[in-house]
C-alpha cells in the first residue's frame, strides 16, 4: 500500500501517466452542486498602441481545477488574467462560463467571479478582522451584524488568521502582519462571497517558500471543493508546480505554447528539442520537477561560431505557437448550462452609505497622525494669523487694541478665505487616490458609486465644519470681531466644502498623490489673484474685464464671492452702521447724483449741442452719437423719479430732431434734477442728525456711540467697500454712466429675474425681480458652484 498524495503520479512502462488531480476530480461533485465550465475560444487582445498582447488563446476547463498561467516577463500573463476575469474586453474571441458570455451577459454572472490582485488591496489602518467585516457588510445586505461577525470568524479560522484578527494590517513600512498573512487576508476578502471562479495574480510573489506552499495549499483546497481557480505563477518550486491540474504556458507576444498537465509539459518541450532525457518530466530519484527548465528551452539562444550566445532565439515565439497548434489538441468538455448561484446580496444604497461611512471613519480615527494634523492645523493657523494681524494703535504713548482702528481686518478676511480653500483641498485631494485599489477590488461587487461618494463627502463636510468652527472661534476672538462668528463660519465652511469637492475631482482625475499636491497651488493662486482683493477688478487688463461688471474670470472664483460676502456683511450689518446705514445710503446716492451724475449728463448734453451740426469729422460724429446714447439710456431712469412732464422734449434727443429748444429744455431739467437731489440729501442728512442727537441725548449716549464705532465699525473696511482709492468717480461708456465709487450704497436693478453680475461690494443683488442681501446671495452662489462640480 502506498500513500497517493497531492502532486503524485502513477506511471507504468506501457500506460499513460495517471495524475493525482485526475483521480480526485472524479469525486468532486455530488448531490445538487452546480457544475461549472469555463471556455475561452480564439481570444486575442490588442493594446491601444497596436501591440498584440494576446494571440488566439484557447481554454477549456471544468470546475474543480487549479489552473496555472506561466510565462516569462512580458508574455501576457497578467493581460490574459484581466481578459479572463472581465476587466479587459478581448479584441476578438469569446469567453463563456456555463454557456454565458462573460462580457455580453455580465449581469447574469454577477457574483460568480472573484479577483485577487498581486498588490495588497487592504485598508492598512484597519485590523485584519475589520477588513473582512466591512467587506462582508458590503457583500451581504441581508445579513445582520451578528451574521456578518459569524461569517468573518469562520473565514478567519479557515485562513488560519483567527489568532491575529485584532492586529492592524499596517503598511509596507510599518509591518504588523507577515507577507503570507497579508496574501491570505487578500484571498479571504474574495472567499467571503464564495465566487465560483477565482483569479489570482502571483499569490506567492515576495513570500518565503513555506508561506508560498501554504498559500497554494489553500488554493488547491478551494479547487478540490469545486471552485475553478486561475493562478498567474512565475517559476514555481517543484511542490507548487505539481499542485496545478492544468498549466497554460505563454511565450513573448501572448502566444500560447502549451496547454495540459504540468509535469507532462516539461516532457513535451524536451521532445520538441530532442533532449537526451526527453521522456523524464520529474527527477527519477527525488521526483522534483524543474519548471525553470521549460523557460531555458523556450528562450534558448543561438551560439555563434566563437561559442558566444547571440541575441537571436533558436525557436521564435511564433514557431513555438505553431508547434502547439500542430501537436496539442485541447480536449473538449461538456459545456454546462446549470444556473450559477451567487450567495452575495448587495445592500441597499442607504446601507452602503452607512457601511462606507463607518469604514472611512474608522480608517481616519485609527490614523493618529492624520487626526492630529487635521484638527490642530485650523486652530494653529487661526492663532498665528490673528495674532500677526492684531494691529495696536498708539494712544497717549500707550499701545492699545481697537477693532475699529485695525487696518488689517480686510487682510484677515482675505487670508481666512485662502485658509478655508487650502484646508478643504488638502483634506480631500488624496481621498480617492488612496481608495483606488480598494474600489478596483470591490468593482466585482457592483456597488453604488453614488453611495461611496456621498459617504466620503459627508465625512469631509463634518471635518470641514469642525475645522472652520475652531478657526473662526479663535481668530475672531483674538481680533475681537464681534457679531460675525456665524457669518464668518458659514462663508468659510461653504468655501471649504467647495474645496472638498474640487479636491475629490482632482483626486479622481489623477493617479499620483504627488501630481495632486503639485496641482493645489495651481488651483489656489487664481483664487488669490481673481478674488478682487490683491488686484482691484478695475485695474485688470481691459481685454479681460468689463467697465460695468466683474470680469467673467472673477465670477467663477469662489474666493471672490466669499470675500465680497464677508466685506459687505461686516460693513452693512455691524451694530454701529445698522443705526445710520439707511440714512447714509440715501445721502450718498443723492450726493453722487448731484455732484457727479447730473454734471456728467450736462457735459454730454453740451457736447451734443456744440457738435451736432458737424458732419465731416468722424471722431466728432462718433462722440455726439455716444453722448446721445448716454442721454437716451440714463434720463428715462430719472424721469421715473421726477415725472416725465419735467422733460417732455426727451423724445427729441436724436440727430434728426435735436435743436436749441431741446437743449434748453434738457438744461433746465438737469438743473431741476440737481436741486432735487440737493434737497433730498439735505432731507436725509437732517433725519440722520436727528437720530444722532436722540442717541447722544441718552445717558452716556456719546460714550455708547463711541464704543459701538470702535467695537463694530472698522475704518479700513469702510475704505475698501467705498473704493476710496479710485480716482474715477464716474465713467462714461458707450451705453451709459457707471458709478465707480460708493458702490456699497447702490441699489440693484430688478428688471431681470436673475442678475448676479452686479458691481463689486454692491450691498444687494437682484433675484426673481426682488432684491436680497449680497451675503446670502453669495453664499447661495458658492453652494450652487459646489453642487455643479459635485455632479462633475
Amino acid at each position: 500500500t502506498y500513500i497517493f498524495p497531492a502532486g503524485s503520479t502513477i506511471r507504468g512502462s506501457k500506460m499513460k501517466p495517471v495524475f493525482y488531480s485526475e483521480v480526485v476530480s472524479k469525486f468532486l461533485y455530488g448531490g445538487k452542486d452546480t457544475r461549472l465550465s469555463f471556455v475561452a475560444k480564439n481570444v486575442s487582445y490588442r493594446f491601444k498602441t497596436g501591440y498584440e498582447g494576446l494571440h488566439n488563446i484557447n481554454i477549456s476547463e471544468e470546475g474543480g481545477k487549479l489552473v496555472g498561467l506561466m510565462g516569462a516577463s512580458g508574455s501576457g500573463k497578467s493581460t490574459l488574467l484581466n481578459v479572463l476575469n472581465g476587466s479587459s474586453k478581448p479584441t476578438s474571441g469569446t469567453i463563456a462560463i456555463n454557456g454565458l458570455d462573460l462580457y455580453d451577459k455580465s449581469d447574469w454572472l454577477e457574483g460568480v467571479i472573484g479577483y485577487v490582485p498581486q498588490d495588497d488591496f487592504l485598508i492598512e489602518e484597519l485590523t485584519v478582522y475589520e477588513n473582512l467585516f466591512f467587506s462582508a457588510q458590503l457583500t451581504f445586505g441581508n445579513h445582520t451584524k451578528e451574521q456578518s461577525e459569524k461569517l468573518v470568524r469562520k473565514t478567519l479560522k479557515s485562513l488560519g488568521l483567527l489568532e491575529i484578527k485584532d492586529l492592524k494590517v499596517g503598511s509596507a513600512l510599518d509591518k504588523t502582519i507577515s507577507g503570507g498573512q497579508r496574501k491570505r487576508l487578500n484571498i479571504g476578502l474574495e472567499l467571503l462571497r464564495k465566487p465560483a471562479v477565482l483569479f489570482i495574480d502571483e499569490p506567492t510573489s515576495g513570500l518565503s517558500s513555506r508561506d508560498s506552499v501554504n498559500i497554494m495549499d489553500l488554493l488547491k483546497e478551494l479547487s478540490l471543493n469545486g471552485k475553478m481557480v486561475f493562478v498567474v505563477i512565475h517559476q514555481p518550486s517543484s511542490d507548487i508546480y505539481k499542485m496545478f491540474d492544468t498549466m497554460i504556458i505563454l511565450d513573448v507576444g501572448g502566444h500560447q505554447v502549451y496547454y495540459g498537465n504540468p509535469e507532462q509539459g516539461l516532457v513535451y518541450f524536451k521532445n520538441l528539442v530532442n533532449m537526451v532525457n526527453k521522456d523524464q518530466g520529474a527527477c527519477i530519484e527525488c521526483g522534483n520537477v524543474n519548471s525553470e527548465q521549460i523557460f531555458n528551452i523556450l528562450e534558448a539562444h543561438v551560439v555563434n561560431e566563437y561559442g558566444h550566445l547571440t541575441d537571436r532565439r533558436k525557436v521564435p515565439a511564433k514557431q513555438w505557437y505553431q508547434y502547439f497548434v500542430d501537436n496539442i489538441n485541447i480536449p473538449p468538455i461538456n459545456e454546462r448550462t446549470d444556473k450559477l448561484r451567487s450567495i452575495q446580496q448587495i445592500p441597499s444604497r442607504l446601507k452602503q452609505i452607512n457601511v462606507f461611512g463607518m469604514r472611512d471613519l474608522q480608517t481616519k480615527l485609527k490614523n493618529y497622525q492624520y487626526l492630529l494634523i487635521t484638527f490642530l492645523e485650523a486652530p494653529i493657523l487661526a492663532f498665528f494669523l490673528a495674532y500677526l494681524v492684531k494691529y495696536h494703535t498708539t494712544i497717549d504713548y500707550e499701545k492699545v487694541y481697537i477693532f475699529g482702528e485695525n487696518v488689517n481686518i480686510p487682510v484677515y478676511f482675505f487670508m481666512a478665505i485662502i485658509v478655508a480653500l487650502f484646508m478643504g483641498l488638502t483634506l480631500s485631494a488624496e481621498e480617492l487616490i488612496k481608495d483606488r485599489k480598494i474600489l478596483k477590488r470591490e468593482s466585482y461587487l457592483n456597488l453604488s458609486r453614488f453611495s461611496y461618494l456621498l459617504s466620503k463627502i459627508s465625512i469631509l463636510f463634518v471635518i470641514s465644519a469642525v475645522q472652520t468652527i475652531s478657526f473662526t472661534l479663535i481668530a475672531n476672538w483674538i481680533l475681537e470681531i464681534n457679531d460675525m462668528y456665524f457669518s464668518t463660519w458659514l462663508v468659510m465652511f461653504s468655501l471649504s466644502v467647495f474645496a472638498n469637492i474640487l479636491g475629490l475631482i482632482i483626486s479622481s482625475a489623477f493617479n499620483s498623490a504627488v501630481t495632486v499636491y503639485i496641482l493645489i497651488p495651481v488651483l489656489i493662486i487664481p483664487q488669490l489673484i481673481l478674488s478682487g482683493v490683491i488686484i482691484n477688478f478695475d485695474m485688470f487688463n481691459h481685454h479681460l474685464t468689463d467697465d460695468d461688471k466683474i470680469p467673467e474670470m472673477g465670477n467663477v472664483m469662489a474666493s471672490r464671492w466669499a470675500y465680497e460676502a464677508l466685506a459687505v456683511d461686516q460693513f452693512v450689518n455691524n451694530r454701529y452702521n445698522k443705526i445710520f446705514y439707511p440714512y447714509d445710503r440715501k445721502i450718498k446716492i443723492s450726493n453722487y447724483k448731484r455732484n457727479f451724475y447730473v454734471p456728467e449728463l450736462e457735459k454730454q448734453l453740451v457736447n451734443v449741442f456744440n457738435n451736432i451740426k458737424d458732419t465731416t469729422d468722424e471722431a466728432v460724429i462718433a462722440g455726439v452719437n455716444r453722448s446721445l446714447r448716454i442721454l437716451q439710456n440714463e434720463i428715462p431712469h430719472e424721469l421715473e423719479r421726477v415725472g416725465e412732464q419735467q422733460f417732455p422734449e426727451f423724445i427729441r434727443l436724436n440727430r434728426e430732431h435735436f435743436d436749441s429748444a431741446t437743449y434748453d429744455s434738457g438744461k433746465n431739467f438737469l438743473s431741476t434734477l440737481k436741486k432735487f437731489y440737493s434737497q433730498r440729501s439735505s432731507k436725509w442728512l437732517s433725519k440722520k442728525d436727528s437720530v444722532l442727537a436722540e442717541f447722544i441725548a441718552k445717558p452716556n449716549g456719546q460714550q455708547e456711540l463711541e464704543h459701538l464705532r470702535n467695537t463694530y465699525h472698522n475704518k479700513r473696511m469702510t475704505q475698501y467697500v467705498e473704493n476710496y482709492l479710485s480716482t474715477t468717480k464716474i465713467l462714461p461708456t458707450d451705453n451709459g454712466l457707471i458709478q465707480k465709487t460708493d458702490v456699497i450704497y447702490t441699489k440693484p436693478k430688478t428688471d431681470k429675474w436673475i442678475s448676479f453680475k452686479s458691481k463689486f461690494y454692491a450691498p444687494e443683488k437682484a433675484l426673481f425681480g426682488m432684491t436680497f442681501s449680497t451675503y446670502w446671495i453669495n453664499v447661495l452662489v458658492i453652494w450652487s458652484m459646489t453642487i455643479i462640480i459635485a455632479i462633475v
